[in-house]
């Protein structure tokens, strides 16, 4: 409900007035229905552990630090 408490509004003043207040309630609202969205499998931080361990072999010594 809305009330004026001061001023005497034209009806089209009061109905552009309106329209912002139903225009904001409405993007919250859809705002809120929204779900956040998981990330994409690309950037989840357990890809990083699929990748296979270096086993000890020939040249491991080698393998022990890879520069980023």
């Amino acid at each position: 409900m809305i009330k004026v408490i001061r001023g005497n509004p034209t009806p089209e003043e009061l109905a552009a007035a309106l329209a912002v207040v139903r225009a904001r309630a409405a993007a919250m609202s859809a705002a809120r229905s929204e779900a956040p969205q998981p990330p994409a499998g690309w950037s989840h931080p357990s890809r990083l552990a699929r990748r296979g361990r270096h086993l000890p072999g020939p040249r491991a010594w080698a393998r022990t630090y890879w520069p980023a």
